[in-house]
């Protein structure tokens, strides 16, 4: 059986048209699935839609969740309510064409991969949006050492194991695409590309993506400490240089420039010393965050049994 996960919030414009290719595109290449639609707290009319969508299909289902947990929260409640021997994620904007999953089902049925994700060969939409998420995916990849990654996101599809093993990291502070990429077994992508929102205004702003990105670079790269590092050592360098410089000129008489060399110095050295405390900071919020061992999501009710919800 094929799982599908799709978180929603607020998509009571999207809904309709979303279910209306979805349904087709699965059914095309197997017959038995269940798609599991995330409510993540929508304050709308999505939770109706979907109950109603619900009546005339049993095979989708609806995890309503307490309030708004977020993105990646959101998904991975879904997915611990899979019960699919194979299991898909994918966005409910439409940015991710439901019609890709066949060609994920192919390569692991026929190819013998764990995982496909679903990679972007290019953005349909806002340039300088598009722009920033390519800018993003070719940093992380670097700085996290997941080469592999390549500019996938969310969408993708896998094995029962690697699902399992997915969800047996249990961070609190959660990237999916990293944490597919880094739990290994074999993966393949599907290159693809990625449509404009079908209606409505992006539910991840600016500042959700950048707060995403943190939440990724974080997580798995030691790339931020490093940076406070070599520009302590830069900034060392340079003072001792100028250190030099003032003793010689102290030596030979020369005049030396006023206060103004001093303030800067100050502050250039005060400046570097706000943001390592800045990045430590970060680590240290996300190491109190991981003590606390909060759940990720609460589940409000879970309309999938056999029996009338």
């Amino acid at each position: 059986m094929l799982s599908v996960v799709i978180p929603v919030f607020n998509e009571e414009q999207v809904l309709e048209e979303l279910i209306k290719r979805t349904v087709p595109a699965i059914e095309s290449f197997i017959a038995d699935y269940e798609i599991i639609f995330v409510d993540d707290g929508s304050t709308d009319n999505t939770l109706g839609i979907l109950l109603g969508h619900r009546k005339a299909n049993p095979k989708i289902k609806v995890l309503a969740l307490s309030r708004n947990f977020g993105h990646q929260a959101a998904y991975t409640a879904g997915l611990e309510h899979a019960s699919g021997d194979l299991v898909a994620m994918m966005d409910g904007d439409l940015q991710d064409p439901p019609e890709v999953l066949s060609d994920m089902y192919n390569l692991i049925r026929k190819e013998g991969f764990d995982v496909v994700s679903a990679r972007k060969s290019s953005r349909k939409g806002n340039r300088m949006r598009n722009l920033y998420m390519q800018l993003f995916h070719r940093l992380f990849g670097k700085v996290a050492g997941l080469g592999d990654i390549g500019n996938a996101g969310n969408f993708s599809m896998m094995t029962r194991k690697a699902a399992d093993a997915l969800l047996s990291v249990r961070e609190n502070i959660r990237y999916l695409p990293g944490i597919r990429s880094f739990i290994g077994f074999r993966q393949g992508f599907v290159d693809f590309v990625r449509d404009e929102r079908f209606s409505g205004k992006p539910k991840m702003t600016f500042l959700k993506l950048l707060r995403l990105a943190g939440d990724a670079i974080f997580s798995f790269s030691k790339f931020p400490l490093r940076l406070c590092f070599f520009l302590g050592l830069t900034g060392v360098i340079v003072f001792l240089a100028a250190g030099i410089y003032v003793l010689v000129a102290k030596a030979m008489h020369i005049a030396v420039p006023g206060w103004s060399s001093t303030l800067l110095s100050i502050y250039f050295l005060g400046s570097i010393q706000l943001v390592f405390l800045g990045i430590i900071g970060e680590y240290v919020y996300r190491t109190y965050k991981e003590s606390q061992n909060r759940p990720v999501y609460f589940v409000k009710k879970f309309y999938g049994g056999t029996t009338a919800d």
